[in-house]
């Protein structure tokens, strides 16, 4: 009798561009970084610079999409 040892099937592959942009936070929320800050910074404001620097949430409608890429369902 042959023993054969009981295999599932190979585990989906996350995004990598999801796996790049995106970090999942303590509670579970998914944070982004802002677009528009690598090039022609020139004619943008300090503050619009500023406030584009920081991290933000992603949106409640984007998050499932993005779990889903991330394979976290």
């Amino acid at each position: 009798m042959l023993n054969y040892k009981e295999e599932k099937m190979p585990k989906m592959k996350t995004k990598s561009s999801a796996k790049k942009r995106f970090k999942l936070t303590g509670s579970g929320k998914i944070k982004r970084k802002h677009a528009f800050k690598s090039h022609i910074l020139t004619k943008k404001s300090k503050k619009r610079k500023l406030k584009l620097t920081h991290s933000t949430l992603v949106h409640e409608s984007d998050v499932n999409s993005i779990k889903e890429q991330l394979r976290l369902k």
